[in-house]
């Protein structure tokens, strides 16, 4: 029986990669950098159950340093090594597609840091689309933030929220009840088209609630997202009669291409529990995929150090639950698609090495070559549920 499951800590990078400086990102470090903090406030990270697999040790191999607390050297109980990403950026499609083999090697198109932010013949165009009474935002934002400010005046004027990253996308931000959640998609699926001229990756509805400067986004978002340019593991393995079952936000960013099951969460925790029962009922050849959106959404973005540290603390206590379930035949890797340093200025990802730490039954421990591509990961798992090869990466077991 073979089963493959990837859990993907969305921007857990493990340091600069050696092109980081061309994007602004030299020095930039995730994990060493939250472990560096932890340490400075004397409350030293503790993550056993990743450090056995060998989490410290990719660590060390990506940025030749050891994270402030942790000790092990040897006795690694994983496959452990990391991979640098061959995509011309630091983006979440491009990180995803290229771990299941379709590396983005053109460029996206992005708006850029003025205000406005996004050309006046697309806004009004999409106003006129849609008749909303106007726009408020159009800049770039941290989504969280951006919705503190402006929610009261959205629910007063009936004005959509509308912001861009550095990533490849328009975001609209409205309340799910004062404006409407199935009205919100219809604007998104309107801008979604608007859009294609201009080479974006997603537009992305960010429904939110509460009242009176008191607001929470909430698990019904949902990516609008260009398809991969090619095949990718997820459809190798579905054409192929396999189950690709995705949780989270996975769905949307491969724009449901090669899923056949689809399970949301509200937070990691909630995933982490879908996860667990999934790992139960999960066929023979069968590819799980979950991204654990906290990491980045809430602590990445925001530059929440603390808040990573402690949502790091509580994935790891609960991984021995997971491997309970784990069968003869299953392999597991623990991967990222980008960084997003929360001690680096600004509120951008940052470009990073990815860990690749793999783990199962029957899964010798050992170090692996630094992989030239994401892809790597993707070809390991499509050579292990015996499916067609990936077009690009090599199997690393």
């Amino acid at each position: 029986m073979s089963r493959a499951f990837i859990l993907l800590l969305d921007s857990f990078g493990l340091g600069a990669l050696p092109d980081a400086d061309k994007y602004g990102d030299a020095g930039a470090n995730t994990f060493g950098h939250i472990a560096q903090w932890a340490a400075k406030e004397g409350k030293p990270m503790s993550l056993p159950n990743l450090e056995r697999l060998g989490l410290a040790a990719a660590a060390h191999k990506a940025s030749g340093e050891w994270a402030a607390g942790f000790t092990q050297r040897e006795g690694f109980t994983g496959a452990w090594g990391v991979a640098r990403e061959q995509s011309t950026g630091k983006d979440t499609q491009s990180g995803h597609w290229e771990i299941a083999g379709v590396p983005v090697l053109f460029d996206w198109g992005y708006f850029p840091k003025t205000v406005p932010s996004f050309p006046k013949e697309l806004t009004d165009k999409l106003q006129e689309l849609t008749g909303v009474p106007g726009w408020l935002g159009n800049c770039h934002a941290s989504g969280t933030t951006i919705i503190d400010e402006l929610g009261d005046e959205h629910v007063a004027s009936g004005k959509p929220i509308l912001y861009t990253s550095a990533d490849s996308v328009l975001q609209i931000a409205a309340h799910e009840e004062s404006f409407g959640l199935d009205r919100l998609y219809e604007v998104c699926e309107a801008a979604y088209e608007l859009v294609k001229p201009y080479n974006i990756g997603r537009v992305i509805a960010r429904p939110f609630l509460g009242a009176n400067g008191k607001y929470k986004r909430t698990s019904n978002r949902h990516d609008y997202a260009v398809p991969p340019t090619s095949p990718t593991l997820l459809d190798h393995v579905k054409n192929e009669g396999g189950e690709v079952i995705a949780l989270g936000k996975i769905s949307d960013i491969f724009a449901a291409q090669g899923v056949t099951q689809l399970i949301k969460g509200p937070d990691n925790m909630a995933l982490f529990d879908r996860l667990v029962e999934v790992a139960d009922t999960a066929p023979a050849k069968s590819l799980s995929f979950v991204n654990f959106v906290d990491f980045d959404m809430h602590f990445g973005h925001r530059r929440d150090v603390a808040g990573y540290s402690n949502a790091l603390h509580e994935l790891d206590a609960r991984l021995p639950e997971f491997m309970a379930k784990l069968k003869d035949g299953d392999l597991v890797v623990i991967t990222a698609d980008h960084g997003c340093d929360p001690t680096a200025p600004g509120s951008d990802h940052t470009r990073e090495h990815i860990p690749m730490i793999f783990f199962g039954p029957n899964v010798a421990p050992q170090e692996l070559p630094t992989a030239s591509t994401f892809s790597d990961i993707g070809a390991t798992l499509a050579k292990h549920l015996g499916v067609k090869p990936l077009s690009n990466g090599t199997a690393l077991l």
